[in-house]
């Protein structure tokens, strides 16, 4: 009899999905390199309900047990374990047979593989998955990108592996290859921010409130119950209640060293950010924060050397409190403004058509930055599909300017106490600058022209003009030209 469909790479990763999808009634062939962990899934899905999974022997023994037009998901380390994985099971496929990439991968990849498999007639998807090993066993978020057709062919089974919120599964076709992996790399970008920003927010509890591990997880669990809502949020307050077992005194949190690990995705959404002339700061500042992190050795040399403020400010712990509920909730839309402004901006470049109502929709559950507030977002895009920002639909916006004032007291409270707080800082800069009519950069473009010549726009008549500053400076002949090569 022949499987539903077909999972290789069996990490943890590879087999709770397989798990997931053989729970929600299809059935599935398996394969991995090493024999022993086909295995291993397959007397875990005995085990776990006498699930639809048959293991395989071979590539050609997976493909050969797998229904026509095959389907075939992909989870292995991505770069060229992919291409190898893609290699060996496309000698055996047909024209007409779908190969799914759930790996995080970077898009310019996945471009270039469905392109070599389109000259075979096999059609290739590149899947982001969210939700980490539980999300893959219970339902993770899923955002595909890829022909239509081959879109088809998955949608009865990834609607009913995904997490469901309010009746509505969180997956979804988010346009054509690449757009998957895209708004997958996006997704992560935000988690970076999230993150930073939480982790911002503690250290003010710690440092300036002297706040017990006790009494924070306490407040993040109480603040999972407001506008904060989020998955984040909640395993906060978990990590923080978390006694040390190993040593049996204190928590675990405060054994952990102080360097953040990365897989590359946060680098690679601050670098198309960047390729979309699309400002990120939130994101870019978690980046900078991970890469100081790990710089351990460093940090301890420069602490005994380096000075911070030698007086304490006086503060009224409850109003800090509050303040740092509503300048971590206005950060965090400005992060996710960001996040779908990169989106926005890099599927106008390909004619993507990306609905963001549909990834804020995708990400409600089962990834990990689900959160409250993007039932909200969702309803922006769906109320204004060309909203310019986040920032600007009406509801957000009412929504910052009532915090905006608390958002500065923290700001202002971190540097009078030496206390970094780049993703906070960064949101806050990143609204200020939003919301003015008239920024600074008519200086910046005049010093461009004086040293450069490169011309500038007036405010009060159309064209392009370039001024002599000094006597030094010469005819630079026709400008028409100057602006070449300008993003």
């Amino acid at each position: 009899m022949s499987c539903d469909m077909g999972l290789y790479g069996l990490a943890v990763m590879g087999q709770n999905f397989a798990l997931n999808i053989a729970s929600n009634g299809f059935s599935v062939c398996v394969g991995n390199r090493s024999p022993a962990k086909v295995e291993l899934t397959v007397n875990r899905a005995k085990a776990e309900g006498d699930l639809p999974i048959t293991g395989s022997e071979s590539v050609e023994d997976f493909v050969s047990k797998i229904q026509k037009p095959r389907r075939v998901v992909i989870l292995v380390q991505a770069g060229k374990p992919v291409d190898a994985t893609i290699a060996a099971l496309s000698e055996y496929m047909e024209e007409g047979d779908v190969i799914i990439d759930g790996g995080n991968e970077w898009y310019v990849n996945t471009l270039r593989r469905g392109t070599e498999l389109s000259e075979k007639g096999i059609m290739f998807i590149g899947m982001g998955i969210s939700g980490g090993e539980e999300g893959a066993r219970n339902g993770p978020s899923l955002m595909l990108g890829g022909p239509k057709e081959a879109y088809d062919l998955m949608e009865p089974i990834v609607t009913k592996c995904a997490a469901q919120v309010e009746g509505q599964p969180c997956s979804g076709y988010l346009g054509p290859l690449g757009a998957g992996n895209y708004v997958k790399m996006v997704h992560n970008g935000i988690e970076y921010g999230d993150m930073q920003l939480i982790g911002e927010v503690y250290d003010v509890l710690k440092q300036v409130c002297k706040m017990s591990n006790p009494d924070m997880a306490a407040l993040f669990e109480k603040w999972n119950t407001t506008e904060l809502d989020s998955y984040l949020i909640e395993i906060t307050a978990k990590i923080l209640a978390k006694e040390d077992e190993i040593t049996g005194e204190g928590y675990v949190v405060d054994y952990v060293l102080d360097k953040t690990g990365m897989k590359g995705t946060g680098r690679w959404v601050v670098q198309e950010a960047a390729e979309r002339n699309t400002a990120a700061p939130t994101m870019a500042a978690a980046l900078d924060a991970r890469y100081i992190s790990g710089r351990k050795d460093e940090r301890v040399a420069a602490s005994k050397l380096l000075m911070g403020p030698s007086e304490t400010i006086p503060v009224d712990i409850d109003q800090v409190i509050e303040d740092l509920k509503a300048a971590m909730y206005a950060s965090k839309i400005c992060s996710y403004a960001q996040g779908m402004g990169v989106i926005k901006n890099m599927s106008n470049d390909y004619d993507w058509n990306v609905d963001l109502s549909k990834c804020a929709s995708v990400w409600r559950g089962g990834c990990i930055i689900r959160a409250g507030l993007l039932g909200k977002i969702q309803k922006a895009y769906e109320a204004n599909a060309e909203l310019p920002n986040l920032l600007v639909d009406p509801t957000f916006a009412a929504e910052i300017n009532e915090r905006q004032a608390a958002w500065r007291r923290i700001v202002t409270l971190c540097v009078a106490s030496g206390i970094g707080c780049p993703s906070l800082s960064g949101s806050l800069q990143y609204y200020d600058s939003y919301r003015r009519a008239r920024l600074p950069a008519n200086l910046v473009q005049a010093q461009r022209d004086f040293f450069g010549g490169h011309t500038y726009q007036r405010t009060d008549r159309e064209g392009i003009f370039h001024t002599a500053w000094t006597d030094a400076h010469k005819d630079i002949g026709d400008i028409a030209g100057r602006t070449a090569g300008e993003l």
